[in-house]
């Protein structure tokens, strides 16, 4: 099972993200962890200068941006 961080603060970007984690994860019947970091020290030492961010299995995939659903999907699928 894959664990997905989405690293920021909470704010609406953020919380975009987490949805449309959410949903991808819906509509391909994939199951997995999804962790908020949402402690700017932490996110700060993970490297990231901006939100929102996300990390499949410890990658970071994106940063500074929300992903489309597409990308979210083939982290998914990999």
């Amino acid at each position: 099972m894959k664990t997905i961080e989405v690293l920021g603060t909470g704010c609406p970007k953020c919380q975009k993200t987490t949805k449309l984690i959410e949903n991808a994860m819906d509509e391909l019947g994939v199951e997995a962890n999804i962790e908020k970091v949402e402690n700017i020290n932490a996110i700060s030492e993970r490297g990231v200068m901006m939100t929102p961010a996300v990390a499949v299995d410890g990658e970071m995939k994106v940063s500074g941006k929300v992903p489309s659903s597409d990308e979210i999907k083939e982290w998914l699928q990999e």
